[in-house]
């Protein structure tokens, strides 16, 4: 009886369920003759016995972890890879297969393997709604993969629900959520599907126009601390409803006005702006309800056991770092790690089983007594990034940021476009003293080219200098946050992996001042009139609609007509009613349409 089950798990299959070291060492061992003796009884189970004498048995239908062996091992060993690997070695190879959705597993499956009750609870997730972004099976790769609001979820085996791993504590009620987002997928035809729940409608955040209204007419320069309060109350009430998104936002206002009245550099007008069209903007879309407002999730989800690749660093402060970890196919951030903690991860493979990670993709390493968190260098672990998160063809990636919902009612994710780019070549390296700004044209495998533009930041001196000398080095890959501009894709880089290693330029030392050639950076007309544009409305915004002098007025109009001439005329005629009735509606209407097409240039 063939066992198609162990035929299907490919070393990287093997490496989910254990981790890639044990199967490193099990390819070793086999190669260096400790072959186990192999034999299949008629119900199928594989028993393979090695020269030790240790005796390992894999059952049909029992997960890889579940079966017995008598080394003692708890959870997957060499033992069991090295069967598995030795099986695989003994069959043929087979025809291509016919291709699996876990779409076809039912709800009477899904009950059989894990009863009704746990159902229950996973139905409970399904009528409040989530999103789910797939990877469909190939031949070349024939696991299936459905990324949730709160974990990832890994169908090894096509049609087999005992080879399911998934970072998520609550195993069955993740897999389930996986099927019924196939099922839903299917049925569309799209491999990005909004699954269960409801609409939503503006009378979900109907709490907030009050107080929006009031903070954009008090502005910055004059908003009580009295009103904080109210904000506070509105966002434990949020949070209670699990309203993620909206909640996330009050957080960030707070902290724009807390900065404001400290005097801190973190205040940005700008910003404060935003976050109040973004809050606006989730208040009167409708839409799947979990894009818009957060998936029905718990604040925060512990992880079982969670395997991550760092992608590099940004400085915070100068004692703190937010760290960015690849894990399956999305990129998890840690914000506020400390600096010397921070160093030891920005270039390292951690393990971890006291992980908790919230929908907004925050991940927390935390300390504990009892779970485990291991770290590695980071060694070649670039190189097996999923395909989910690199970036060989530029142009296609852009294509692809062009067709996103506007980010002001998407979800609100940490680290939503860190990406990996593969680099071939590295073109027009050059700095212009006057912006602070270092530019260089990467290329790719496929023959595309994308821009990279790095900008001085006081807080991490010796960024610059490190990324000239990596990029100089001939690069690999290197990661970072992606956007799109006129249609080009645009990476500001976080690290850069070279022949040498991987070199984090936030936390880079000890670095020589690198000659470049000098450079200008140019702005387009429509650019100028847009960024000029929500600047002075920032600036109304921040000085609050009640406090607006005859000479601001007089600036907004100036830059109506600067969008005018530039033929964003709906823009331009958004901008004019507000200049001539200022108003928190008129307002919130000409800001939210500049935001709108300034990421869609």
């Amino acid at each position: 009886m063939t066992r198609p089950d162990l035929l299907a798990l490919t070393p990287d299959a093997l490496a989910a369920l254990a981790n890639r070291g044990l199967v490193k060492r099990a390819v070793k061992e086999l190669d260096a003759g400790v072959v186990p003796a192999l034999d299949t009884d008629p119900s199928g189970a594989v028993q393979g016995k090695f020269p030790d004498g240790t005796t390992t048995t894999l059952p049909p239908g029992t997960a890889l972890d579940a079966a017995p062996c008598s080394c003692g091992a708890t959870g997957v060993c060499r033992h069991r890879i090295a069967v598995v690997l030795a099986y695989q070695r003994t069959q043929e190879s087979s025809a291509p297969t016919e291709l699996w959705s876990p779409g076809a597993v039912t709800d009477a499956e899904l009950a059989a393997l894990m009863g009704e009750r746990t159902l229950r609870r996973a139905r409970r997730a399904f009528q409040a709604g989530y999103r789910a972004k797939l990877r469909r099976p190939t031949q070349e790769d024939q696991t299936a993969q459905a990324e949730l609001p709160t974990c990832t979820v890994t169908f090894l085996v096509p049609g087999d629900l005992s080879y399911v791993h998934t970072d998520a504590v609550n195993k069955d009620e993740a897999t389930a959520l996986a099927v019924w987002a196939f099922q839903e997928a299917d049925a569309q035809g799209t491999d990005t599907v909004d699954v269960g729940g409801s609409p939503t409608t503006a009378s979900d955040l109907a709490a907030v126009t009050d107080l929006l209204d009031q903070l954009l007419l008090d502005g910055a320069t004059n908003a009580s601390e009295v009103l904080d309060v109210a904000w506070q109350r509105l966002h434990r009430d949020l949070t209670a409803q699990r309203l993620h998104w909206p909640a996330a936002v009050i957080t960030d206002l707070l902290a724009q006005l807390a900065a404001y009245r400290t005097r801190s550099a973190d205040y940005e007008a700008e910003q404060f702006a935003a976050l109040l069209t973004e809050l606006h903007a989730r208040t009167t879309a409708t839409g799947p309800r979990a894009e818009i407002l957060g998936p029905d999730e718990p604040a925060e989800t512990p992880l079982k056991r969670v395997r991550l690749t760092a992608l590099g660093a940004r400085l915070r402060t100068e004692n703190t770092a937010d760290v960015y970890f690849a894990s399956g196919d999305v990129v998890l951030v840690q914000r506020d790690t400390p600096l010397r903690t921070g160093q030891k991860l920005a270039a390292a493979n951690v393990v971890s089983e006291s992980a908790t990670r919230n929908a907004s993709r925050a991940v927390t390493l935390k300390t504990s007594r009892v779970a485990k968190t291991s770290i590695t260098p980071v060694g070649t672990a670039w190189d097996h990034l999923p395909q989910g998160l690199v970036i060989d063809d530029y142009d296609k990636a852009a294509a692809h940021l062009a067709e996103l919902p506007p980010r002001q009612v998407r979800a609100r994710v940490e680290a939503e476009l860190v990406r990996a780019i593969r680099v071939t070549e590295v073109t027009d390296l050059a700095y212009d003293p006057a912006a602070q700004r270092l530019t260089a044209t990467l290329h790719s495998p496929t023959g595309t080219t994308c821009a990279l533009v790095a900008t001085h930041r006081a807080i991490a001196p010796n960024a610059l200098d490190a990324l000239a000398t990596a990029l100089r080095a001939g690069p690999a890959t290197v990661t970072g946050s992606v956007r799109r501009h006129r249609g080009t894709l645009v990476v500001d880089p976080l690290a850069v992996q070279t022949e040498t290693g991987v070199v984090v330029l936030d936390l880079a030392k000890d670095t020589a001042p690198q000659p470049l050639a000098p450079g200008i950076t140019t702005s387009d007309p429509l650019s100028a009139a847009v960024d000029s544009a929500l600047t002075v409305l920032a600036e109304a915004a921040h000085r609050g609609l009640d406090h607006l002098t005859d000479s601001l007025l007089t600036r907004v109009r100036e830059v109506a007509a600067h969008l005018q001439r530039a033929g964003l005329k709906t823009s331009a005629a958004h901008v004019t009613a507000f200049a001539d009735g200022p108003a928190a509606a008129t307002w919130l209407r000409a800001h939210l349409r500049l935001l709108v097409t300034a990421d869609a240039r």
